[in-house]
């Protein structure tokens, strides 16, 4: 899980298991893959940081970078 901040100032956690993208438009635009978009205070480069340190915290890290290198991200 990660914490983000909505621009009301408020703080959630998310599952950053389920994020699809991350877009930067240019508010940072999170999609999950369900389709719903969170719009958060956290730059693109932030959330990405939040994400690879949560699957590094289970010990999935090596296995999501081979998954983004095969979908070419």
């Amino acid at each position: 899980m990660i914490t983000l901040t909505n621009f009301k100032g408020d703080t959630f956690t998310l599952n950053a298991m389920y994020i699809e993208k991350v877009e930067s438009l240019p508010d940072t635009t999170i999609t999950l893959v369900n389709g719903k978009k969170y719009f958060v205070k956290e730059t693109e480069k932030e959330v990405s940081k939040l994400s690879q340190r949560f699957y590094e915290k289970i010990g999935m890290l090596p296995w999501h970078q081979q998954v983004g290198e095969e979908s070419g991200k």
